[in-house]
């Protein structure tokens, strides 16, 4: 089967429902798909180095030295920024060099003799193989190959092909083949480092790796699996190792574990709240402890079908969710990474339970960012989803803190977060929501905008600025005008201020030089020469006497300020 077929499993990912965890004809029921599951970007194909560094027959390149902390040879106004180092393909542990062997396929045996066939097969590709070495049992490897794609076939063409006397072999052949060690990132991600730039590390043992995924994937969707009797081999400890695997570099390995994760939380009740638990603990690792993790986003699809299918009124338990999961993971820099998946699974929950938009907005104000422009685009495309989905009593909860801070973003001097929070004004059914409650946004925002008329340096952002004041003058022009005619009177407060600050100052200084006569500074100057005399040698009492009385009510000044 080629990649194409892959992908196809990702598309048909259906909604799983909740509210009836009893019924199930509520969860085998074909169902359309709620959220288009992210695609993997084509990246240009890198120019990757062999690592020739353990090879005997190479020549070791010189060592380059560094110089005042850059790379010689480096202009000393560029930062050498080292990328981090990718993870390598996953590594199986081969015990022993097993020559297999070449067992007929299952049309040339008697149908009674297809079960014994079967367990063959399944234990035969229970063998593992090193694909690091590309030139290693190569005959081996190919019949494992064909020995997969043959049952592959079988399962889905025959009717009772997996009975139950099968299941384990089924779930340990899978477990051998998939349950293994993910190679970790080895160093953090540099600032400005964008994880999409570079090509990801691709499993070298794929072309066994995808027939095993689609065979197990084809064994859960048979129309004869028994949950129950497959609960006794796919257990909380097959969910945890399998959990583990999503944070593989490879996206096609993550597509097919997302898909069949769900598929498992549709057919097996008993393990839905475990799963979510689990996903859970997972959040909180990436946020509070590791800060990487790969398959984020694939998880979060799967959350997005579960949210849609939540019963009415929402438990504690999803809530807490809501606030404890959802909203931290709006914090590390990798945010782009899955941006789309968590916005779609905030708006689910809002959708669900409107009374839960305050807290969520609040929520999202707490972790804006404060530097990074990037992630400023990311949390307002997020905001104005919300507000599709905010009526206007919930809107009048959180208008004030949010319009303070799109006041904020347009006044911020990258072009791109003052073109977003003014593309607002662009939104008819946020327009809507403005103009109903103009007494309150307009105050907030005309200072900003009538600021930046002017001022702000990119010339597409006046344009909009110019619409959308002018929509504030067709909405209320008597509070536009109140609004210009407060906007210029604090501004006339602010210049008359300052006047007076300069010349209190400048009042200040000429009191300074009148009330110090020339004696006190040639006094102040023999204090200062004493002060630089070698250590050990008395300083002359007589160099900061004071030669009259008035002299040392007038110098009371300048010895509080020598005292300090």
């Amino acid at each position: 089967m080629t990649e194409s077929t892959a992908t196809n499993f990702t598309t048909t990912t259906p909604t799983i429902t909740t509210a009836v965890d009893t019924s199930p004809a509520t969860i085998n029921s074909p169902l359309t798909p709620t959220f288009q599951p992210r695609t993997s970007p084509s990246l240009p194909h890198a120019n990757v180095q062999p690592d020739t560094s353990n090879s005997p027959n190479t020549t070791a390149r010189p060592a380059v030295h560094a110089k005042n902390g850059l790379m010689q040879g480096t202009p000393k106004d560029t930062i050498p920024m080292k990328s981090p180092r990718r993870q390598r393909s996953s590594r199986f542990f081969v015990r022993n060099t097993v020559e297999l062997e070449q067992y007929p396929n299952f049309q040339e045996v008697p149908i009674s003799q297809r079960q014994d066939l079967l367990v063959k097969k399944l234990k035969q590709c229970q063998v593992l193989f090193d694909f690091n070495d590309p030139s290693a049992c190569l005959e081996s490897k190919e019949i494992k190959r064909q020995a997969l794609e043959e049952m592959l076939h079988y399962v889905g063409t025959t009717r009772g092909a997996v009975p139950e006397s099968i299941y384990p072999e089924v779930v340990r052949m899978f477990s051998v083949n998939m349950f293994r060690s993910i190679s970790p990132q080895t160093a953090t991600m540099a600032e400005g480092y964008d994880p999409e730039d570079e090509e990801p590390v691709f499993e070298l043992a794929w072309p066994h790796l995808q027939l095993v995924y689609e065979l197990f994937l084809r064994f859960v969707e048979s129309p004869d699996f028994n949950a129950q009797a497959a609960k006794k081999h796919i257990d909380q400890k097959f969910i945890l190792q399998l959990l583990e695997l999503f944070d593989s570099e490879d996206p096609r390995e993550r597509d097919f574990l997302k898909t069949i994760l769900h598929r498992l939380y549709g057919k097996f009740l008993n393990l839905r709240a475990f799963i979510r638990r689990s996903i859970n603990h997972m959040f909180f690792q990436f946020v509070y402890e590791t800060d990487h993790f790969n398959g984020v986003a694939e998880l979060l699809e799967i959350l997005g079908s579960i949210i849609n299918g939540f019963a009415l009124p929402l438990k504690k338990e999803h809530k807490t969710f809501l606030f404890r999961v959802l909203l931290p993971l709006h914090k590390p820099p990798s945010l782009g990474m899955y941006h789309p998946q968590l916005t779609y699974c905030v708006v689910q929950f809002l959708e669900k339970d409107p009374t839960l938009t305050a807290d969520t907005v609040h929520g999202i104000l707490r972790y804006w960012p404060k530097v990074n422009s990037a992630k400023e685009v990311m949390f307002l495309n997020e905001l104005e989803e919300i507000l599709d989905v905010t009526d206007a009593l919930e809107f009048k909860k959180i208008m004030r803190p949010l319009f303070e801070r799109i006041a904020q973003c347009v006044s911020n001097p990258h072009f791109q977060v003052a073109e977003r929070a003014l593309y607002y004004w662009n939104n008819e059914y946020v327009v809507n929501l403005l103009a109903e409650n103009m007494n309150t946004i307009m105050p907030i925002m005309f200072p900003t905008l009538y600021k930046h008329t002017h001022t702000h340096w990119n010339r597409a952002i006046h344009g909009l600025v110019y619409n959308a004041l002018k929509l504030f003058m067709d909405v209320n022009p008597t509070l536009f005008d109140k609004c210009t005619e407060q906007f210029k009177h604090n501004e006339e407060m602010k210049k008359s201020q300052m006047e007076r600050r300069q010349a209190a100052w400048k009042s200040m200084e000429a009191k300074i030089t009148s009330r110090t006569p020339s004696s006190t500074i040639k006094n102040i100057e023999n204090v200062d020469t004493s002060l630089s005399l070698p250590i050990g040698q008395a300083i002359s009492s007589s160099s900061i006497t004071p030669s009259s009385p008035t002299q040392l009510i007038d110098d009371s000044d300048a010895d509080s300020w020598h005292s300090v």
